[in-house]
């Protein structure tokens, strides 16, 4: 972003003007008063003019998805830490994380019986492959544990398939993701222990047209482990016809999927330095890797360019708090949580003075608010209590509402350490129509939505990090304020 000569006229007197009203108000005027004229500045100038949506440019048309282990991931690596030293933020540099190496390989399904026709299908992140003359056998179609378990003695030699649809989207329940998402992770363990020869499960979303969804699996040590795949609703729904007609399908599986070990990558760093307590720390964050699938675009590139947006666009204003912004791109989200394990281990002799960390990985919607998310059951509400009154400045937004609880899946080592954990929630309706597939792409993503979660982000960030106090500190609240609401919209994403 370069602005001309009367813009930075406009900018240098309305940098007066706020730092002016800032030293009138009180030490101890609330947040609001405090903070008003600055969240509103900031708020014009991000909505006027920023640099994200070239940022996503460069980053998915530019590297494409970026799955970990994986080239395009170390492009992206170098990516970053070459954008933000361009746009002049501090400390910036790559740390270094050994991350595990999965290949998806040449991958095929094909209905056998009652007719032939190719399965749409995508291989679960870190799944074992086929043998080179692939897997063959009838499909045993299961909705839940319960349905299992009844067919559990039919499984030896078997394809195993868990149809358990996902409900649509509510604005009081969200995208029920959680309650679907156990029988991709979970499935493949269950089926192996009943001797099935490999596992599909009905894709988590929604919606579909014909896409499949990826994502990760696991696997116990101790049982054998066999291929997974994903497969589209509608495929999975056609199966579950055939078999309640009494037909056996019958299903041939194709997989060279691969693991190659640990293989070194890196989170990136890069600070907006604090002008009197510098080694405090606030974390914004995001993902840098996305699976090898369409182009990472909302999972999770545009949480990354929101984290190193949000810091621009403060230097730009030559605002600079009292403590260090320091944004977190990590490695490994999707297949691991490597990147966030191996931050948590090196930085756990400063985690004390990290005194918040933001994590953005629901999408980048139209941002509705935060979570909040604390060890300790009233700090936390004490935390959500000072987030309502910050959230109150974003009215010129949208409204906003707090939640507690889940934060993210990235910031979450940080939690026994005592850290504040606050997670991105937006209005996520069509988010999971576009997870982990060919369609998350930088054309689902709203140029006027990404601002506005840059504007969240750099808005909430500053004030926690140039607030006179912490927090999650419990000694400012009011008695009136030690309670909490649940609810919302929408709450972030368990997304693992």
């Amino acid at each position: 972003m370069h602005f001309t000569r009367t813009a930075k006229v406009v900018l240098t007197f309305s940098f007066l003007a706020t730092a002016s009203a800032m030293a009138d108000a009180p030490r101890n005027a609330s947040l609001e008063l405090q903070y008003r004229d600055t969240a509103k500045r900031i708020i014009d100038a991000t909505m006027e003019r920023n640099d994200a949506w070239k940022k996503m440019e460069s980053l998915c048309d530019g590297i494409g998805h970026r799955l970990s282990g994986s080239p395009e991931l170390d492009r992206a690596i170098e990516w970053a830490v070459e954008s933000m030293r361009k746009d002049g933020q501090e400390n910036v540099h790559p740390e270094k994380v050994m991350v595990p190496k999965w290949t998806r390989g040449n991958e095929w399904a094909k209905l056998v019986e009652p007719r032939v026709e190719l399965i749409e299908m995508l291989g679960l992140g870190m799944s074992v492959g086929t043998p080179p003359e692939g897997v063959t056998g009838q499909v045993i179609v299961v909705q839940d544990e319960e349905t299992f378990d009844k067919a559990s003695d039919r499984m030896k030699g078997a394809i195993v398939l868990f149809n358990n649809p996902m409900p649509e989207w509510t604005p009081e329940g969200g995208s029920h993701y959680g309650q679907c998402v156990r029988f991709r992770g979970k499935g493949p363990k269950m089926a192996a222990e009943k001797g099935a020869i490999a596992c599909l499960v009905r894709s988590v979303t929604a919606h579909s047209l014909r896409s499949p969804h990826t994502g990760a699996t696991h696997y116990d040590d101790e049982i054998l482990k066999i291929p997974a795949a994903a497969i589209s609703t509608e495929d999975a729904d056609m199966l579950q016809r055939m078999a309640d007609s009494g037909i056996k399908p019958v299903i041939t599986l194709k997989m060279d999927a691969k693991h190659h070990g640990m293989v070194p990558s890196a989170n990136v760093i890069g600070e907006l330095r604090g002008s009197e307590r510098p080694d405090e720390v606030v974390v914004i964050s995001g993902h840098l890797d996305s699976w090898d699938v369409g182009q990472g675009a909302h999972d999770d590139g545009g949480g990354c360019v929101a984290a190193m947006e949000a810091i621009n666009v403060l230097r730009k204003l030559g605002l600079r708090p009292r403590r260090t912004i320091r944004v977190v791109l990590w490695t490994n989200e999707e297949n691991g949580l490597c990147g966030a394990k191996q931050y948590a281990l090196d930085h756990k002799d400063e985690l004390a003075k990290h005194v918040g960390a933001i994590e953005s990985d629901s999408g980048t919607f139209n941002p509705v608010g935060m979570s909040v998310q604390h060890k300790d059951a009233d700090r936390q509400t004490a935390g959500a209590a000072k987030m309502r009154r910050i959230l109150s400045l974003l009215e010129p937004i949208g409204p906003m509402i707090v939640t507690e609880g889940w934060s993210g899946a990235d910031i979450g080592p940080m939690r026994e350490s005592g850290v504040p954990l606050m997670g991105t929630m937006v209005h996520g309706e069509t988010y999971f129509n576009y997870h982990h597939t060919k369609a998350d792409t930088l054309d689902k993503i709203v140029p006027e939505e990404l601002s506005k979660c840059v504007a969240t982000m750099a808005v909430v960030s500053y004030i926690i990090a140039d607030m006179p106090g912490r927090l999650d500190d419990i000694s400012e609240m009011e008695p009136t304020n030690m309670h909490s609401t649940q609810g919302g919209m929408t709450a972030a994403p368990e997304h693992r």
